[in-house]
């Protein structure tokens, strides 16, 4: 068996072992120096430590901590004491660091994309087959959700950033790489250490709360879909997904558990609001409406509970109302 190169060896430790293009993608964004070194830096590990392990001098290793960090293959670990750096930990993390790298060739872009249609759906199918719990979960537009429905903490949009601490926003990895369906690209939004950490690497600007407001609004208005972390506690990060160039959809689900799961909520139309204008169909990612007898219906196996068909409907005759228990998102 042939040995693998330190790029391959970089592309297996973050679970992509089998691809031909991850290393390619390690190696446009470093030398073999500094990807000596990535390897070297788990666990965390000092600039002396990182010396030491790679038989480097110490002012060399020293020279490629801030450039290996602006292109996301580093990170600085938050633990008080002597500054520690660890590299990228797995494909996803690997996915939206390095694509907001700045100063990257268009061909770097390319082979993202190449990535995502050759490589990423068999990765995404066998992720899907070992997760517990879906890994993201749709969060479903306020504005739509039936009045007589309590809203938990964990399913409003607007609590996750007024309990912010610190806010920022960054381009959207997916649709830098992509971009062909037009829709807007820097509305990815970063809470607390996220964002910290974007502000620290310089790939994105402060939000205000106001401002995060205002872009949530804006992006139910072009047709996106708000996705957090699948738990109760405030995540890191509002993504708002398209419905092709985004990854959090990765195609036909085949295994047990999805990578992205539903609100709880599913869309509920009033049939004498409903004029058949058919806007609802075309908003909707998931296949989950239907015009029956010139009436839309909604089919609650396949909707997200997003929320996205109420919120242009110009009869009004769609909300979001509760079918699954709220002890469906888990803790």
């Amino acid at each position: 068996m042939t040995q693998k190169t330190v790029y391959g060896q970089l592309a297996e430790v973050i679970g992509a072992g089998e691809s031909p293009i991850v290393p390619e993608i390690f190696r446009m964004l470093a030398d073999e120096k500094e990807a000596a070194v990535l390897l070297a830096a788990s666990p965390p590990a000092t600039v002396g430590e990182l010396a030491d392990k790679t038989g480097m001098p110490e002012g060399d290793v020293e020279k490629m901590m801030d450039p290996l960090f602006k292109k996301g293959l580093l990170f600085i670990s938050g633990k008080p004491g002597e500054t520690r750096y660890y590299r990228v930990r797995n494909l996803f993390q690997f996915h939206d660091a390095t694509i907001l790298t700045e100063g990257v060739s268009q061909d770097f872009y390319d082979l993202w994309k190449k990535y995502h249609q050759t490589e990423f759906k068999t990765f995404f199918k066998n992720v899907e087959s070992i997760l517990d719990k879906s890994a993201v979960r749709v969060i479903p537009v306020n504005i739509a959700i039936d009045s007589g429905t309590r809203i938990a903490p964990f399913e409003d949009i607007k609590r996750y950033v007024e309990d912010a601490q610190n806010l920022a926003v960054t381009k959207c990895t997916c649709r830098v790489v992509d971009g062909s369906c037009g829709k807007p690209i820097e509305v990815c939004i970063q809470i607390n250490r996220a964002a910290d950490y974007t502000l620290r690497r310089g790939t994105g600007r402060k939000l205000s709360k106001e401002e995060a407001i205002e872009m949530l609004k804006m992006c139910e208005q072009e047709g996106l879909v708000h996705t957090v972390f699948n738990n109760r506690s405030l995540g890191h990060v509002i993504c708002n997904c398209c419905d092709d160039c985004c990854i959090n959809w990765p195609g036909p689900r085949t295994s047990a558990v999805n990578f992205a799961a539903p609100s709880r909520f599913a869309a509920v139309v009033d049939s004498e609001l409903c004029s058949g204008c058919e806007t609802c169909i075309d908003r909707c990612y998931f296949e989950a409406v239907t015009m029956e007898n010139g009436i839309a219906e909604i089919n609650e196996e396949n909707c997200m509970g997003c929320g996205l068909c109420a919120v242009t409907c110009p009869d009004e005759a769609i909300v979001l109302s509760e079918i699954r228990n709220e002890d469906f998102v888990p803790e």
